[in-house]
């Protein structure tokens, strides 16, 4: 039993409320931050005294002063607001005593230099501005031209919106050009939705394609649509799914209004990171490929509002959209093609090599300083960041200023706790998978667990996705924190609501866990709370003004958020056991198994899973009997061998050749969605070769599967025979 269950059932076997256990250690002014000096180890504490502390410590005041520090300018990576909110980060880790490190680093960036999109009509275009004129032969000529709108409209109610060094709308990795063509609608640009499209027999090639946001990672509509013979791309937020049809938009509602506009990265390589320097760090003396051999983005790519999108598609006359999924909240007809319409789109855009920093505050462990939990988010964004990141950064902070004040009161946890803020995030999850790359013998030895902290507090609605071994420890840790809400509860019980136990979801792609989980194989936790009744998701609205009107003033997700975060990784950090659980790993792995076993029926493909079940029945066994052992008494040196044998054990899911395709991928229990980007993916080997409809690849999966089972199972046996006692004792 590790300590923090020793503390939970304790508190509620003696009716201990968390408000009243105190006001909080550090108390943060609304304008200024005052953090503690740590005075060294001190006397041994009890291991509640850690928990008890960074539970206690964290208030809704720090959490709005970290808001103001970071968010109070535009600061996208390798910018000069990036370098300054680095120095803000660095020097808040080095006032609170921790060890501070600013790790830079140099990846292949970009900036937009400029970009128009403009509506050139045809002769039956609907909506025209101009009287159709003639030539001396009496044929048609074009007529007038409309430019549309490439960024938020300023506002009165939020002068943040003026900023000087806001950005137009742009999508990093875009290729640079002119080109005027004709215009085809192709829903959200996923794979289905181009071979819907081949299949009416509407062509894309040479022809600006016309999606929406949603469905997929938007680098996969790129990609799609280049493959689909595109010359080019334009993105629309559509507001059937974050807009005016949702409810109201800013500034009077926290929708998006009608030119909000999301940018974003759209590179899509095989591999996370910087893409000139796949599996080394992107620092001095690192060899990196040619621009011109990384498979970057060709066709310009160019995002808008709905605004504007209303103008494209009302020009448009080809067919009619028939389906209904297909079919979102603009207010004019969907249609397939635009007849003879015809859209000019010039991007320009800069790469090059731009140099950023993750900022890594340190608390050295009193007893396995070696081993090392993590936690972390990034500190980039494309604007303010108010709520992407910086709804999850300052959570970190807070977290991190709760570990130094106990640090202040002598309480030191067993382990190396480090509090990463990453840059670069935002163009392809670069600074955290840089740091791994360069850490890979290290946190392969003796990283415990990742917890990724990104857009953590969007309202009280608690949720999280972990690996299935840290689950049970996630839960535990939210059936400490009290619920926002008078008579709410523990967060734990308004998570769980009707069911006996929370659900956590999968996690896969998306944000910095990725180089954790899925390349160096450690398993990860991701943290947050969602409810909010609005989105100003990576556009200039994403100001702390929308903020605080849309998820709140009172700063009540972020606490509950950052205590639930404390409370974890005190246990991940000071449990005299890690709290892992063998067990869990295979929990559901038989219902996943028979999932595999419908689909591959239903793709026409022949699998024969009773070998694979046979090995999992032995896993199951050899899981079971390692958690049995984490229940004996051990000594100290017993106990060190478990642990050891503990974080190895979801090792045992990577694979030095990764993923067909994805070499850099080498989890092949749980990455991100090959074709989506974000989603997560269990058991990738067979989804994969599902989709693809290939036997081939089926039955190599299911040859490595039999053999990562039986090295999971080894692992297990490890953790029995190193906890036995050679003397025979108990």
């Amino acid at each position: 039993m590790s300590h923090l269950q020793r503390y939970l059932s304790r508190s509620v076997r003696g009716g201990r409320c968390l408000s009243a256990i105190g006001a909080g250690i550090v108390v943060i002014a609304t304008q200024s931050i005052a953090f503690g000096q740590p005075l060294g180890s001190g006397a041994p504490e009890p291991p509640e005294a850690l928990l008890e502390s960074v539970i206690a410590a964290p208030t809704a005041e720090n959490l709005r002063a970290w808001h103001d520090l970071l968010g109070s300018q535009p600061h996208v990576a390798g910018g000069s607001g990036d370098a300054a909110v680095i120095a803000s980060i660095a020097g808040a880790f080095r006032g609170m005593g921790l060890a501070t490190e600013v790790w830079r680093f140099s990846p292949l960036l970009c900036r937009p230099v400029s970009a128009s999109l403009t509506i050139v009509e045809g002769t039956g275009a609907a909506g025209s501005t101009a009287a159709a004129k003639t030539d001396d032969q009496g044929r048609r000529r074009r007529r007038g031209i409309m430019s549309l709108s490439l960024q938020e409209a300023e506002l009165l109610a939020d002068p943040a919106t003026r900023h000087p060094e806001l950005d137009r709308g742009w999508n990093a990795y875009s290729g640079s050009g002119e080109i005027e063509a004709g215009v085809v609608y192709a829903n959200r640009g996923r794979l289905e939705d181009f071979a819907r499209l081949e299949e009416l027999g509407v062509d894309c090639t040479g022809k600006i394609v016309l999606v929406r946001y949603g469905g997929n990672y938007r680098g996969f509509k790129v990609r799609f649509a280049e493959a689909a013979g595109a010359a080019g791309l334009v993105i629309f937020t559509d507001p059937g799914d974050s807009g005016d049809d949702r409810g109201a938009t800013w500034p009077d509602g926290g929708w998006a209004n009608e030119t909000c506009i999301q940018r974003g990265s759209i590179v899509t390589l095989p591999y996370k990171g910087d893409p000139l320097t796949p599996f080394e760090p992107s620092i001095p003396g690192t060899t990196r490929l040619a621009i011109e051999d990384v498979g970057l983005p060709e066709i310009p790519v160019q995002p808008i509002g709905y605004a504007a999108a209303t103008r494209i598609m009302a020009a448009m006359n080809g067919s009619l959209v028939e389906e209904a999924a297909w079919k979102g909240g603009l207010d004019v007809p969907y249609r397939l093609d635009g007849g003879d319409l015809q859209l000019r789109l010039e991007v320009q855009q800069t790469r090059s090599l731009m140099e950023t920093a993750n900022v890594l505050g340190t608390i050295r462990g009193s007893e396995a300083p070696d081993d090392v939990v993590i936690v972390g988010c990034h500190h980039d964004a494309w604007g303010f960041g108010a709520a992407d990141p910086l709804a999850g950064t300052i959570v970190l902070m807070e977290t991190a200023n709760a570990f130094a004040a106990a640090l202040e009161q002598g309480i030191r946890p067993r382990r190396t706790v480090i509090f990463a803020a990453w840059g670069a995030e935002e163009f392809g999850i670069i600074g955290s998978s840089e740091w791994c790359e360069a850490q890979r013998e290290r946190l392969g030895a003796n990283g415990v667990a990742y917890i990724n902290l990104d857009m953590a507090a969007m309202g009280t609605n608690f949720r999280a996705s972990a690996s299935p071994s840290l689950q049970s420890a996630v839960i535990r840790a939210a059936g400490l924190v009290p619920q926002p809400g008078p008579d709410a509860g523990t967060v734990r019980e308004a998570w769980a609501g009707d069911r006996p136990t929370p659900r956590l979801g999968d996690l896969g792609g998306g944000s910095d866990h990725v180089g954790f989980l899925c390349h160096l194989c450690i398993p990860s936790i991701s943290l947050g709370a969602g409810g909010s009744a609005g989105t100003s998701y990576h556009s200039n609205y994403d100001t702390l003004a929308w903020y605080r009107s849309t998820v709140g003033e009172d700063y009540d997700g972020a606490l509950m958020v950052t205590r639930v975060c404390a409370a974890l990784t005190a246990d991940l950090a000071d449990a005299a056991l890690l709290p892992i659980e063998p067990s869990a790993i295979a929990r559901d792995l038989t219902t996943r198994l028979e999932q595999v076993g419908r689909a591959a029926d239903s793709a026409g493909l022949i699998i024969d899973l009773a070998p694979l079940l046979e090995e999992l029945a032995t896993l199951n066994q050899a899981l079971l009997a390692a958690q049995d052992t984490l229940e004996t008494a051990f000594d100290d040196q017993r106990r060190s061998r478990v642990n050891a044998a503990l974080r190895q054990l979801e090792r045992a899911w990577g694979e030095a050749e990764g993923l067909p395709g994805r070499p850099w991928f080498r989890n092949i229990f749980a990455t991100s969605n090959r074709d989506s980007g974000y989603g997560a993916v269990v058991l990738p080997l067979f989804n994969e070769a599902i989709v693809d409809h290939d036997q081939a690849a089926l039955n190599r999966a299911l040859k490595r599967y039999r053999v990562a089972f039986r090295r999971l199972s080894a692992a297990a046996m490890k953790i029995s025979d190193v906890g036995v006692d050679p003397s025979g004792g108990s």
